[in-house]
């Protein structure tokens, strides 16, 4: 039975039919209710094409990643990311579109998703899309929120993680409970969020201690810089007794890299990281680390998008997920 079928049996007009069906307001409470007992009883669904050529909304949402970071082994991070906005769309009649971007894409404004009309909003996910190229999307007047980035002057939708906070709890953690005092942390692009803003957090706990700050830097975030990086480390703080990994990758890297020197962790060398990937668990000695809610973080997304393509015109909202200090062995503790 068709929206046409339903509107002749209970003597209404379609439109009267479609108002119901759509959650739209000047329906009588006993019309609504006839409406919707006779799409029940007739099984009725709304067909997308008709629905989008109607509405001229294709209720689909682009999720647009770089193709390397998407399919990366050694941090599974986006992909939960998608999860999380998979979930929240599925549940609203929603589509998702996939675009992976590569080294010759980095411009998202002239993807054929938006040329086309193919999308209503955009995801926009990670610190590796660039602050032109977003403000080229804005220009479009297409609805965007970022994932894990964020605009420094111009105010977005954005979804981020207490990066921040998050690595003050896993520093503080070394500091008052293991009494560490030479604590080095192993960085990423100073240009990513996520990287200045739990460097901030390291600052923070060692600068309230009375503490020297020990920092390095690498242009990426993975389990070889991370093994790189604290090579440089031995070799430039004797009396290294902790360290601060800014991911788990690179965390893992750093005790495969003190394990090769000869320093055990955590006897040796205390040692947390930060996202709580799978591996985490799995590392030996097992990793402390700092969890992010990756998941929660891609469904607030999908939220605040379908939000902005809903009702155009609201105010651009800056959404911060809180972390989770997990405790296992790598930093001295006993696995909780």
């Amino acid at each position: 039975m068709d929206l046409k079928e339903i509107a002749k049996q209970i003597g209404v007009s379609t439109a009267t039919v479609s108002r119901v069906l759509n959650d739209q307001p000047g329906v009588s409470p006993e019309v609504r209710e006839k409406v919707l007992k006779a799409a029940a009883e007739a099984n009725y669904r709304p067909n997308p094409l008709a629905r989008s050529l109607a509405t001229s909304k294709s209720q689909t949402v682009g999720f647009v990643v770089h193709k390397e970071k998407y399919a990366f082994s050694d941090d599974p991070f986006y992909p939960l990311i998608l999860s999380g906005v998979e979930d929240y769309l599925t549940q609203n009649g929603y589509h998702i579109l996939i675009t992976l971007l590569d080294e010759k894409e980095k411009q998202v404004q002239k993807l054929p998703i938006i040329d086309q009309h193919l999308v209503d909003g955009l995801i926009l996910a990670g610190p590796f899309i660039q602050a032109s190229s977003i403000m080229n999307v804005a220009s479009t007047g297409i609805p965007f929120v970022l994932v894990d980035n964020v605009l420094s002057q111009y105010p977005v939708n954005c979804v981020l993680t207490d990066d921040e906070g998050g690595a003050y709890a896993g520093v503080h953690h070394l500091i008052t409970d293991h009494h560490h005092k030479n604590i080095a942390f192993l960085s990423g692009p100073q240009e990513w969020i996520s990287n200045r803003e739990r460097l901030r957090g390291y600052e923070r706990a060692m600068q309230e201690s009375g503490l020297e700050a020990r920092v390095i830097h690498a242009k990426e975030t993975t389990i070889a810089s991370g093994e790189s990086m604290m090579r440089q480390a031995l070799e430039r703080w004797q009396d290294l007794n902790a360290v601060y990994g800014v991911n788990d990758s690179v965390a893992i890297g750093a005790i495969r890299a003190a394990t090769k020197h000869g320093r055990k962790v955590p006897g040796d060398i205390a040692v947390m990281g930060f996202d709580d990937i799978s591996w985490a668990a799995a590392s030996q000695p097992s990793l402390s680390t700092v969890k992010i809610f990756t998941q929660r973080m891609g469904y607030l997304a999908a939220q605040c998008l379908l939000n902005s393509i809903q009702q155009p015109g609201l105010p651009p909202t800056k959404t911060l997920v809180t972390t989770e200090l997990v405790i296992r062995e790598s930093c001295g503790c006993q696995e909780k």
